[in-house]
């Protein structure tokens, strides 16, 4: 497998075209690494590493953005606001009718919804730089604690955010892949060789064993094997089309299928309910009233009532997100305009429904997967004494899903050139 990999990387960097995207993409992906690095001016850096160390939740969040929060780097924010605001306004389509014209009227509409979601990025960028500002000031991380101080940190930590959604905007267009969902996993691959070498510390000082470590590699192969099983599966509708004339030319019956994925959403309900569930976490933390930190403690990361409402997030999000992007109606209005139908089921309403069934049965073991697997770094921290498992669960969801839907589109750039693809 990694020598077709390596060789299909190979074939795909012959193509002019193909070989641009792909460095392009990799030159972002040094911009966005450097700018992790770059730190914010009137940071007290060990008053910041005792409070990220206290932390675990803003361990998560330095997670998802590389370890710029951990040092408090131009990028310290990532990408959050962004995809905050974009959960703000698929919701929003399903209660202004405006928007749900939007999302209707093709590429006209979704410049529409793309303007309103960079206007949602800087309000709540502005909203989180100036929370993360103050818990810094109130916890003596700040070497300066004026107005035009904290305002130039704000005015920084937005930049930095704003610039990140450039990026990932262009990475699309001229990239390879989403370009919102490769910073995010960047941003995690990035903090690998962390995660590895603190599990190497814990079994060196014995806090963890070789058995532990044996035990979390075989379930880490299992679930990323199970991962890349429930991404690629699907459930294959046949379809039948029977003889019809176009022009002067007859054409004879064909027999195709419609692929249903048993998780036709991908990583965006993981993605989603974790900003989701950060927002209340982040206003606990970053404020200084006591009924929100009170909050906070019953609401603890990692805690069995965070899990649980995480689980529920994942597969909310999931049926919500298939809402959007799966609709039977116009799919059986389709097969019959083409003069096709499913064996068994009348064309129109009566295919509408069955659609409409088969993709919620496949959904709910689509949603319950992705929900157990992100919640399973818990499960892990249990069974092996490994703490932190931040590179497990969601995190691993984010990876594979990216990289299966990265490598997809490699395929499709190569066979629009050759016959062969990426894999053989």
């Amino acid at each position: 497998m990694a020598a077709q990999v390596t060789g299909g990387m190979a074939r795909a960097l012959q193509f002019g075209d193909l070989r641009r995207r792909v460095l392009f993409t990799a030159g972002m992906f040094a911009v966005f690494r450097l700018g992790a690095h770059i730190p914010v001016p009137d940071i007290n850096g060990a008053v910041l590493a005792k409070l990220f160390a206290s932390n675990t939740f803003f361990g998560l969040l330095n997670l998802f953005a590389g370890g710029a929060l951990g040092v408090f780097a131009v990028f310290a924010m990532s990408i959050t606001p962004y995809i905050n605001a974009s959960i703000i306004m698929q919701l929003l389509q399903l209660v202004i009718p405006t928007v749900e014209e939007w999302s209707k009227e093709g590429p006209e509409g979704q410049k529409h919804i793309n303007e309103w979601t960079r206007y949602g990025t800087v309000i709540l960028g502005v909203v989180q730089a100036i929370g993360l500002t103050y818990y810094l000031r109130a916890n003596g991380g700040l070497l300066n604690s004026g107005i035009p101080d904290m305002a130039l940190i704000v005015s920084v930590l937005l930049a930095g955010t704003v610039f990140l959604m450039w990026v990932g905007e262009q990475m699309t267009e001229y990239g390879i892949g989403n370009g919102i969902s490769l910073l995010v996993m960047a941003g995690i691959l990035s903090r690998l060789p962390a995660g590895l070498h603190t599990v190497y510390t814990y079994l060196v000082s014995g806090r963890i064993t070789w058995w532990d470590l044996a035990l979390f590699t075989v379930l880490a192969v299992v679930i990323i094997a199970g991962v890349v099983a429930m991404t690629l599966g699907m459930r294959r509708v046949p379809v039948q089309y029977a003889k019809r004339v176009v022009g002067r030319r007859m054409y004879g019956a064909q027999s195709t299928y419609i692929p249903i994925r048993v998780n036709q959403a991908g990583v965006i309900p993981v993605i989603f309910a974790a900003s989701l569930l950060s927002m209340p976490l982040t206003l606990a933390q970053l404020s200084g009233a006591g009924w929100l930190k009170s909050v906070a403690n019953f609401f603890q990361f990692n805690g069995v009532l965070y899990e649980t409402v995480f689980a529920i997030l994942i597969i909310g999000f999931t049926f919500f997100y298939l809402s959007i992007v799966w609709n039977p109606a116009d799919i059986a209005d389709n097969i019959k305009k083409a003069g096709g139908f499913i064996p068994g089921y009348r064309p129109g309403r009566p295919t509408a429904e069955y659609l409409a069934r088969v993709s919620e049965r496949i959904t709910v073991i689509g949603a319950i997967f992705l929900a157990l697997v992100a919640v399973l770094p818990v499960m892990i921290g249990g069974a092996t004494n490994i703490p932190n498992v931040y590179f497990g669960g969601t995190a691993l969801l984010i990876v594979v899903g990216v990289t299966l839907d990265t490598m997809s589109q490699i395929e499709g750039h190569l066979l629009m050139r050759q016959y062969q693809g990426f894999i053989r």
